[in-house]
């Protein structure tokens, strides 16, 4: 039996301490846009089956005219600012004043005393201190976002309260997205990733109307994709870059010099570079497994063509380049025979591009295929090789001059040939001129030129011979 009602049953009086008790915690911090519960407990001596009504008011509210914040008490006018937020859900039977406040804001920061019927609890009193929302958004993201594949991304908040006013979930992202559904504390938002999201930013912001507090939180997207955009840039040696190729294209390079090929490819995961000769086949060995390939000198063996691939576990992808080497200009030794009645000359060159070739006999240019009563010249090309000859019919001039001039876009050489008066004997044919490069009359000077009345030659030094198509074996 309660001690109170044995000093009722005694007719003692009733002591305070006994009647009017309450049991509460008097000071609860919450973060703003959260909920909290406050466990109360009470005891009232006149509890019967008629229980008061109870209310809770904020601390300097006159009770007979200001409304509570929260109340018992059916149709009670509540206080506008937290009404549908703080509710007194507790049975006065069982003593329990609890109070639960939903979307706490900074506005319900300060002390509030409970009232029993007419009597109020004001030796304690709960003080409430509202701090600011530390709380950000989870955003789960799959753990792959590939190229071209859908995936959903998931925003939640799951330390707000289930009660309540819901909050308003917001994405910012420059990728392609869909919403998908969504529940009391959780989005869902549905990405297409391209290869350009890789790296940007995607925001999930909550805006909770109940406490006007927004929260946000920042995720990087990771976007696997295949290799694309691979380039080849080039370099002299260590350092002009010539420019950089994305698609198949040529360049032309001079024999000798130092060339540099830096490889780039845009993917995720990183791509394995490698460089092979030609396009590369499904077991087709690499030359070279870095970005780049350098080639000290390059050659006439080093012409064709240079693939770089990237390849990553999603793919791969490869450009191609074809080098062109620019070959220096040589001019072959000319050489003149006597054939029948007329003078039978031919004259070759070597270079890349290939050069032309064209006679210069006195003052007038003989070229490409032509002829007439006294001369005849056909010209010819394969590859970097040029051919030419010429024939004269009729007696040559005394102290005519005759050489073979042969030029690109690199440059020019002439040859000259000295011929020399005279025609020998049917039975035997001779050399009737020398070959030399720029500087010719220099060099005829020193020639050992051998002449003969009748039977001449002429003795030139050894020259060596370059293989060409159709010139030699």
């Amino acid at each position: 039996m309660p001690l109170w009602l044995l000093f009722v049953l005694w007719g003692g009086p009733l002591p305070q301490a006994l009647s009017y008790q309450l049991e509460l915690q008097e000071s609860v911090t919450v973060q703003e846009a959260l909920c909290v519960h406050v466990p109360c407990k009470f005891s009232y001596p006149w509890l019967s089956f008629a229980a008061p009504h109870m209310s809770w008011f904020q601390k300097g509210a006159d009770v007979s005219r200001d409304p509570p914040v929260a109340t018992s008490k059916p149709n009670q006018k509540l206080h506008e600012r937290t009404q549908g937020r703080f509710f007194l859900r507790g049975d006065p039977q069982s003593h329990d004043c609890s109070l639960d406040i939903m979307g706490v804001n900074m506005g319900d920061s300060g002390t509030y005393f409970f009232q029993m019927g007419t009597y109020s609890y004001l030796d304690n009193m709960l003080s409430l201190n509202v701090t600011a929302l530390t709380h950000t958004p989870d955003i789960l993201i799959p753990e792959t976002l590939e190229h071209g594949r859908p995936g959903n991304l998931t925003c939640s908040v799951p330390w707000a309260c289930e009660q309540g006013t819901p909050p308003i979930f917001s994405w910012t992202s420059a990728a392609l997205t869909a919403l998908g559904p969504r529940t009391h504390l959780s989005s869902v938002l549905t990405l297409t990733p391209r290869p350009q999201d890789h790296g940007t930013n995607l925001a999930c912001q909550v805006y909770f109307p109940a406490a006007g507090v927004t929260v946000e939180r920042t995720s990087q997207l990771d976007v696997t994709y295949a290799p694309q955009n691979t380039a080849i840039r080039i370099f002299h040696g260590n350092r002009t870059a010539l420019g950089t190729l994305q698609n198949t294209s040529s360049i032309l390079i001079r024999e000798g010099q130092a060339l540099r090929l830096r490889c780039t490819a845009d993917s995720n995961p990183p791509a394995e570079l490698s460089w092979f000769w030609g396009s590369p086949t499904l077991n087709a060995t690499p030359i070279c497994k870095s970005p780049i390939l350098d080639l000290p000198q390059v050659g006439a063996e080093e012409e064709g063509d240079l693939t770089c691939q990237a390849q990553n576990s999603l793919g791969s992808q490869h450009v191609s380049l074809h080098l062109s080497v620019v070959y220096a200009l040589w001019l072959l030794p000319a050489s003149c025979s006597w054939e029948g009645e007329g003078l039978h000359c031919n004259c070759s060159s070597r270079a890349r591009p290939a050069p032309t070739l064209r006679w210069r006999l006195g003052e007038g240019l003989l070229e490409g295929n032509h002829s007439n009563a006294s001369w005849t010249v056909t010209s010819s090309s394969a590859g970097p090789w040029a051919n030419s000859s010429l024939s004269l019919s009729g007696p040559l001039v005394s102290g005519l001059r005759l050489s073979c001039e042969a030029g690109n876009a690199h440059g020019s050489q002439s040859a000259a040939i000295l011929l020399l008066p005279g025609k020998p004997e049917p039975r035997a044919s001779g050399v009737l001129g020398a070959v030399g490069g720029a500087g010719i009359m220099a060099l005829l000077s020193l020639c050992l030129c051998l002449v003969f009345r009748g039977w001449s030659a002429c003795r030139m030094p050894q020259v060596t011979k370059l293989k060409g198509p159709g010139l030699f074996p």
